[in-house]
Order: C-alpha cells, then structure tokens, then sequence
C-alpha cells in the first residue's frame, strides 16, 4: 500500500514539474458513506425517463459499438460544461433534466461537469448520482484544484459569489479535451425549455471569441468602483469599445480562439488588479466585462431570462422580460427549490418544479445541507480525470 502511494505521489511530483501549473491526471478517490452505504442520496432523485434522438440526428461514432465509452471528441456532439456540487447539485440535475427533455438530439449531447476538490460530496459519489439519475447520459466529471484561482479572488458582496468554482469557466480551455473547440457554458441555477442544438448552431462572427445576450440598457458603469472610473489609465479600457452588460451564466464559447489568444490570463491579470486595487464588487463577472466587453457575438434574449433569483441580497420575486423564452435563470440570491421547500415560492419558481428530480424534499432541514457524510468508508477506490 505504502509502495504504491509513494509511486503515485512521485508520478504526480514528475507531472507537476514537467507541465506547471496544469496538469491532467487521474486521481483515486475514496468515497464517503452513511451508516456504511455508499450513497450520496440516491434514492432520493428519481430516474429521468429514457429520451431519444429524433429523425434527423447525426449518428455518433460509437453508437452501436458495445464496450466503448463516448469520446468527447465526436464531432457530431454538442458539448456543455457546468459545474457540480453538493450545494447546487439539486439545481444541476434540473437544468441537465431540461436540457435533453427538449433536445431534438439528446443523445448527441456531453455533459462536461466541474467538480470542487475539496467539495462535502467527492467526485466519484457526484458521478454516481449523475450516472444513477441520467443512465445513457455522455457526461465526464473533472476537479478543479481551488488552488489555481484561490489566491486570486477578492470579497463579493455575497459570499456565494466568492465560491472558487465560479471561477471554473475561466479555465475550460484548459480543463477541457483539446479536441473540444466549442462549449456552451450553463449555470446550475436554470432551465431551457427550447432545443440547446439552436443555441449551439448560432456562429460566433470574426474575431467573437463568445456569445451572450446582451443588455445595453443595463448601466454599465455601476459594475466598477469609482476609483475605476476616476483612473484614467484603467477606463481607458473601454475607450474604442461600446461595451454592454451581459450574463456569465449562459455563454457560447469558441474555445479554439480562447486558447489562441490566451484569455484565461487576460481575465487573470484583471483579477490580478483587483487584489491591488478595488475597481469592482462583483466576483466573477466584472473580469469577463472587461475583457469582452463590447466585443460579444450578441445573442437573443430569449436564451437567457436572467434576474429570476432576484438581487443578491434580499432574492426577491421577479417576473420575466418581455418576448420569447427559450431559457429561464434564476441568478440572484433565490433559488426556486430553496423557496419551494420553505413554502414561500415565486409564481415563476413553479415552471422550475416540473424538472425537479428530487424527491424527499421533506426531509431537508432548513439551511442545512441536503447531503451528508461520515467520515468512513470501506467502498473500493475509483479514478477520476483531474485538472491539476
């Protein structure tokens, strides 16, 4: 046991110093218990029913073939990265619920899940739960080594923006496969009730290295501090730019033009600024303003309703924008299944309900976690691909 450990830790020295400061590798995780199960709940999210692809769907290389585990390097696949975690893992099975419910071609969907490190629930028991509620879904989880951006992020207004895994979608160029040059971006708070092939297909036009909706009505200006705007140096950012606001939390991203142009350090250096000098409040999403800011692929509004969790310090109720709706978010502080459970929804959280997998909501105490663990396990290890 000893033997193989100081192997594994001297394989991930090597690693560490050949390819710093990322590094993809696989790491054996054991799984935590209750009362000597290894479960994280299971029984209490129900099975999604079986969907399939319609006529008209592009057949995926390995379907068909028996033993073979999907690739996410099938070209025929629409890929979606998110993030998965204890906290949010009742949210993340509804948007994934939602997401094939209404796809023309489930089927040819991978999921690509970002999982905290050091989150209550591991990485193997998120698997098992995704993989127990979803059968037949293509999904891939990875850990996110907090680490990498730890040191980085400032105090937010609200403590669940300063969440190290917000930061997760900063990295996809580098966590994810080389060979997947496109991602669709999706928070855990949302839902679609439209086809996500139509949101994939929409191009990213000349140099568009993401697309978003985008709200130029919004005052752009209350997103930095004062002494952003009274430095001459740091506004001048914006000066050839009309930048708008848009939303973090639904983004079409060219993943190929991402590496290129090297904008994990770009945002960064941003956040890198902010630990100097106070120039916004916002956690993740003033770095993605300043960078792409006026330079987004502008997509239609219906594919991302956003606000519905209200503000980010009372959550209030709040109703939609006008015209279409392809995707429903409830950014903000209110969560529809906090509210539902509390028996104080808003008339919008009752759209969220039919996607809602879970099934004993009843024995969730308030302001407790939903899932918890003891500390022993005698369950056999299982390995994960790790982003280092």
């Amino acid at each position: 046991m000893m033997v193989g450990f100081r192997l594994k830790a001297a394989v991930c020295l090597l690693f560490y110093l050949v390819f710093p400061p990322f590094c993809l590798g696989i790491r054996s995780i054991r799984t935590r218990d209750i009362d000597g199960r290894d479960v994280l709940g299971f029984d209490r999210f129900a099975e999604a029913p079986e969907y399939r692809n319609g006529r008209g769907c592009q057949v995926s290389a390995n379907d068909g073939e028996f033993g073979l585990k999907p690739s996410s390097c099938d070209p025929s696949l629409v890929h979606i990265a998110m993030t998965l975690d204890s906290e949010y893992i009742r949210g993340s099975i509804a948007a994934v619920h939602s997401v094939i419910k209404h796809a023309s071609c489930p089927e040819n969907i991978f999921f690509h899940f970002i999982s905290a490190e050091f989150d209550l629930a591991s990485p193997r028991v998120l698997t098992q739960l995704v993989r127990s509620t979803f059968p037949s879904l293509k999904f891939k989880v990875y850990i996110f080594r907090e680490d990498t951006v730890i040191n980085l992020i400032s105090s937010s207004i609200r403590e669940a923006l300063e969440n190290p895994l917000n930061y997760a979608r900063n990295y996809l160029g580098d966590i994810l496969d080389t060979c997947v040059d496109r991602v669709i971006y999706l928070d855990s708070d949302l839902l679609l009730v439209d086809d996500i092939h139509k949101l994939w297909n929409i191009p990213l036009t000349g140099s568009k290295v993401i697309g978003a909706p985008e709200y130029c009505h919004a005052n752009f200006t209350k997103y930095f501090t004062d002494d952003f705007w009274s430095d001459p140096l740091l506004s001048r950012v914006f000066g050839s730019r009309k930048p708008c606001y848009f939303n973090t939390g639904v983004m079409v991203m060219d993943l190929v033009k991402w590496r290129e142009g090297n904008y994990r350090r770009r945002i960064e250096n941003w956040m890198e600024m902010q630990r100097k000098k106070r120039i916004y409040e916002l956690g993740s999403l003033p770095p993605f303003l300043l960078v792409f800011g006026g330079n987004v692929e502008a997509i239609d509004h219906r594919w991302n309703q956003h606000g519905l969790g209200g503000d980010n310090v009372k959550g209030s109720c709040r109703s939609l924008h006008p015209g279409p709706v392809s995707l429903l978010h409830w950014s903000g502080k209110g969560k529809p299944w906090v509210r539902l459970d509390a028996r104080k929804p808003c008339p919008l959280d009752y759209l969220w309900e039919p996607y809602d997998l879970y099934k004993h909501k009843s024995i969730v105490a308030k302001d407790q976690p939903s899932l918890v663990f003891s500390s022993s396990s005698s369950s056999p290890l299982m390995e994960f691909t790790s982003y280092l």
